[in-house]
């Protein structure tokens, strides 16, 4: 079988087809590779955010355990203080039947000083 200019020609055409599939094969290699550094870059950013919300959530959890320490503690002293009212309250009370026997026997000396 001899070799004809068309075979010829058809095998160039693969040869030079073959090579533009291989640059555009190159070229698509690279794009995949920057892809691929692209993803790395995002996982490192996701990484970071990640260990930034736990550090958030820990001051945050840190906060509110304070908070509610503090708000305990002024519950309790405003329970201590209604005790007290209340016994100053029910002392004044316990005195009112002495304060107005009092005001009416001076009434009385009053009345009859005159």
């Amino acid at each position: 079988m001899e070799p004809t200019d068309l075979t010829l020609k058809v095998l160039t055409d693969i040869r030079h087809e073959l090579r533009e599939l291989g640059t555009r094969v190159d070229g698509t290699n690279q794009e995949l590779h920057g892809v691929r550094e692209e993803v790395h870059g995002m996982r490192e950013e996701v990484h970071g955010m990640r260990e930034e919300v736990h550090g958030m959530r820990e001051e945050l959890s840190r906060r509110i355990v304070e908070s509610e320490i503090r708000t305990s503690t002024a519950l309790v002293e405003l329970a201590g203080t209604v005790r007290e009212m209340t016994g100053v309250l029910r002392a004044a009370n316990d005195l009112r039947p002495r304060l107005e026997r009092c005001e009416s026997d001076i009434a009385e000396i009053k009345r009859r000083a005159r």
